[in-house]
């Protein structure tokens, strides 16, 4: 019997980032939905203090993003043994002494303690963080930050002494600031990319969990198990808190200890700009209400303009489902490593597959489906004028960012070099545009793999 096809068809690189991780991640996630929303029954039937009401709010949404990262990082340590990684930069067999350590951890403490407070300082600066839906960010970073601050001298030694080289971005910072000992520049601007992407994002992240947990947990899809668009909107809302609960977990746990750290920040301007366009504060000028590239003038939606075409509905609504449901796919994927501008080792399973910019694709292809920026309201050619090529800057906006990212991941690991390659010759979908791309353009154009003459 011959060996099927695929056994000789090129397989991309090992990703870094182990299947499962994720996996384990949305089961919890589920799970706990699930408790919230029959704690009723469970308060009633267990006889437990307390109102007989699901459990919807801010601080519920809190603890199950807490459960599902603590699980997450219980299983990449005791299953995937992570913390064995050489790319942890971590020697467990060969613990220095603590006075081996002491000053460097210093340093290192110094360097942190005055980032943290900087960070701070942005926030205060920031009026946007006091209103709103940040309010709920700040108070939870509020009550973190006091345990954060004593909790970091402890960590810093004993991760020092296994350290191989304890003198990391961080301490190149703490020696800049105290000018005892030589430190790199490039250091110092590696430490600050990191947290600048930790400190502007984990605020982000943390502000809108609440919102989708409390419309999930709340929901009856029973009553919209007849209506596709409200059953649909359910379905966007669930797969959106998988993204959101997931994605959060990735900002917090960028810990060495179970490799997901920051190995780089995007050091590309171009790079920091496309992704800031797209969250606030910068997105409310652009993109929202009145902004810039607004494309929503006069638009109705999905439901409304197939409306009467009920099998056309359906399927609409389960193609728009799917498209959602790849963009959670595409977040649960990093396991405890997702986050933006950021190398974190490279992601060559799951829809990573197919396409080396899933939740980009299938975000954009989402926009475009939903809204119908061609069809509208007002009946105005210059509205459908308007909508169609502001959506076309929006993707342009996008293409721009997965453009940014590449390059920052072409040059910073020879194995996402490898993926990009196999990506161009067997991806499902990547394959397919590169094919129809060098068509378009037949002219010898010089690859990005290739170096600069």
């Amino acid at each position: 019997m011959s060996p099927p096809a695929s056994a000789f068809r090129p397989q991309p690189p090992a990703s870094d980032v182990p299947a499962r991780v994720g996996l384990v991640g949305l089961t919890v996630l589920f799970a706990f939905i699930l408790i919230c929303r029959a704690w009723p029954d469970i308060v009633t039937t267990f006889g437990l203090p307390g109102p007989a009401q699901r459990l919807s709010g801010p601080y519920a949404a809190l603890l199950a993003m807490g459960l599902t990262g603590l699980v997450m990082a219980a299983w990449s340590v005791v299953v995937e043994k992570v913390h064995r990684n050489p790319s942890t930069g971590i020697d467990w067999d060969n613990p220095r002494p603590i006075s081996d350590v002491l000053h460097v951890s210093a340093t290192k403490i110094a360097g942190l303690w005055v980032t943290w407070a900087a960070i701070g300082a942005f926030y205060c600066l920031g009026r946007w963080y006091w209103d709103g839906q940040y309010l709920f960010a700040m108070q939870v970073i509020g009550v973190a930050a006091i345990p954060m601050v004593v909790l970091s001298v402890p960590y810093v030694i004993w991760l020092d002494r296994v350290m191989v080289n304890p003198r990391d971005h961080a301490w190149h910072f703490g020696a800049m600031l105290l000018g005892r000992e030589e430190w790199d520049i490039a250091q110092v601007k590696k430490h600050w990319r990191s947290w600048g992407i930790k400190g502007f994002f984990s605020a982000f992240m943390i502000s809108i969990l609440p919102f989708g947990f409390a419309a999930v947990v709340e929901a009856n899809p029973a009553e919209m198990a007849g209506d596709p668009v409200q059953l649909a909107t359910f379905l966007f809302e669930l797969l959106f808190l998988v993204d959101v609960q997931i994605g959060t977990v990735g900002y917090l746990l960028t810990l060495r200890p179970l490799d997901a750290h920051i190995r780089s920040g995007n050091p590309f301007l171009a790079g920091w700009l496309a992704a800031l366009m797209c969250y606030p504060p910068f997105v409310y000028g652009l993109m929202g209400g009145g902004g810039i590239i607004q494309y929503e003038y006069n638009t109705a939606g999905w439901g409304h303009w197939l409306a009467g075409y009920d099998a056309l509905l359906w399927l609409w609504a389960c193609w728009l489902v799917f498209l959602t449901a790849v963009y959670a796919w595409a977040t649960f994927a990093f396991g405890i490593r997702f986050s933006n501008l950021t190398y974190r080792g490279v992601l060559t399973n799951g829809p990573y597959r197919y396409t080396r910019h899933p939740a980009y694709l299938s975000k954009n292809l989402f926009w475009w489906c939903s809204v119908l920026p061609f069809f509208v309201t007002s009946g105005s050619l210059v509205d459908v004028i308007r909508n169609t090529f502001f959506l076309c800057v929006v993707s342009g906006i996008y293409y721009w960012r997965a453009r940014t990212e590449e390059a920052h991941l072409l040059g910073e690991d020879a194995k996402y070099r490898a993926y990009y390659a196999w990506m161009q010759e067997h991806g499902l979908i990547t394959s397919r545009l590169a094919k129809l791309w060098k068509r378009a353009n037949p002219r010898p154009v010089r690859s990005a793999l290739q170096p600069a003459e």
